[in-house]
């Protein structure tokens, strides 16, 4: 059974149709890299998949668990999501805002929630600003102690959304390499993302949405070096014109 399924997913915001009939499955321990132009709907999909969004059709469901009003709890514990701003608590220390979920959330002792902190700030190399403050740290160094909150709660499957669009360009591979060896770990996860070099080596497959609807998918190889649509063919020689 795949670990998300997505059947004739709609999504409508007032008149404008975003979503319009998404039809996925991922896989556990797949990893799933979705590209396009802004408003093509990527964001609102990964949204859809965590339930921050509603849906208007079709349906959502993680491990077999409908995304829907009254499940949403369930779903949560199975799902993490990583956001473009890095949404930590300021008044927190690192350490204070990766053990906080756990005992939210799952009601962990606050003793085991520090040390759980402390071994996910260790994996993402920050054992030493443990004890350091949002606004000491640099963006690079916040969106790390996002990932280690997001696996705080041992997801099966992680969203992230565009998690290096807000970082300096010197900070973008210090994240990247994180979500790299969560990658090689197994985890499944579904980024939307517009750095095509780490879409070619992380995702074991690349969609590629536009106006609402997976138009093309396969490998990095496959839509980066051979795309076959022109709504494809015209993103990529944007990238490259960028590059």
């Amino acid at each position: 059974m795949p670990i998300v399924e997505i059947a004739a997913l709609t999504k409508r915001f007032g008149n404008t149709t975003v979503l319009n009939g998404v039809d996925l499955d991922v896989s556990e321990g797949e990893v799933v890299a979705i590209i396009g132009r802004s408003g093509s709907g990527k964001s609102t999909l990964l949204r859809c998949i965590n339930g921050l969004e509603t849906i208007d059709g079709g349906r959502v469901s993680v491990l077999g668990i409908p995304v829907q009003p009254g499940r949403l709890r369930e779903v949560r514990r199975s799902v993490g999501m990583i956001f473009q701003s890095f949404n930590l608590f300021p008044h927190l220390t690192a350490l204070e805002n990766v053990a906080l979920p756990q005992m939210v959330i799952n009601r962990t002792p606050k003793d085991a929630a520090r040390a759980n902190a402390a071994r996910l700030l260790d994996r993402v190399q920050l054992s030493a600003r443990a004890d350091a403050y949002p606004s000491k740290l640099s963006g690079g160094q916040q969106q790390r102690v996002a990932i280690a909150r997001a696996l705080a709660l041992e997801p099966r499957v992680l969203l992230c959304d565009e998690i290096t669009s807000a970082l300096d360009p010197e900070m973008v591979g210090e994240v990247l390499d994180v979500v790299a060896e969560l990658a090689r770990g197994g985890m499944t996860m579904m980024l939307v993302t517009h750095e095509m070099g780490f879409a070619r080596q992380a995702a074991d497959r690349v969609l590629f949405m536009h106006e609402g609807r997976i138009s093309e998918q396969g490998t990095a190889a496959e839509l980066l070096d051979a795309p076959r649509t022109a709504p494809l063919q015209q993103f990529v020689q944007s990238i490259r014109h960028k590059g």
